[in-house]
């Protein structure tokens, strides 16, 4: 495993919703070593702040197997490392392969699996069309988000080291699933809740499908 491509950008202005909007999604491949800090790369920002951001952010990843998909897709799309707003691009870890909480070594810097990327509209501005963000929730080619457990300086072609493996069964492919489908098995989302290395948000989402599926079951 190792990380083919290490891609950073700092915030623009783009046309969007009849307006000027102000996002991080673009990002470009860099060559240099540089330096994962607690909550993102050196070079990288993010412009919303309050969904974009956090220890449980630090690192979007974005598996290199799925370009072969894209391009079939998108025939004659030119797709560069970056497209999806992802910071890595690794080869060989894939959403059904990786557990919340899985630990790898990436440079110098250690690194923990916490939550699959749920899409905002702003991958539309990119793309320049409305229907990729369904396609790629159903694509469950959804690339995670990587905690920094320990800062550390990386670069493209690092090997990417597997230094923990979480005992919890739960990989990112099975936390999206029920997002994505809006069905669950309430054992799924019972277990899902009590995983500790997923970020509150999802548990409290997860906590309140259960509700809504006891509530409807009730007498």
């Amino acid at each position: 495993m190792k990380g083919v491509s290490v891609n950073v950008g700092r915030p623009r202005e783009v046309p969007g919703k009849g307006t000027r909007v102000t996002t991080g999604i673009f990002k470009s491949p860099i060559d240099d070593r540089i330096t994962l800090r607690r909550l993102n790369l050196d070079g990288d920002r993010q412009a919303d702040l309050k969904v974009h951001r956090g220890p449980s952010k630090a690192v979007y990843t974005y598996p290199y197997e799925h370009d072969a998909y894209w391009q079939e897709e998108f025939p004659g799309m030119k797709l560069p490392w970056g497209m999806f707003g992802e910071n890595l691009t690794p080869r060989g870890l894939l959403e059904c392969d990786v557990r919340i909480g899985d630990r790898f070594r990436v440079g110098s810097a250690d690194v923990m699996v916490t939550e699959p990327r749920m899409p905002c509209y702003k991958l539309g501005l990119k793309f320049g069309r409305k229907d990729i963000i369904k396609r790629f929730l159903a694509s469950r080619r959804t690339g995670f988000y990587l905690a920094a457990v320990k800062e550390g300086e990386i670069q493209a072609g690092d090997r990417i080291e597997p230094i923990g493996r979480n005992r919890d069964r739960f990989s990112v492919a099975d936390i999206t699933e029920p997002y994505a489908a809006k069905t669950a098995d309430p054992d799924m989302l019972r277990g899902a809740v009590q995983l500790e290395a997923l970020p509150q948000s999802w548990r409290s989402y997860f906590q309140r499908r259960l509700e809504r599926a006891r509530d409807h079951h009730a007498p």
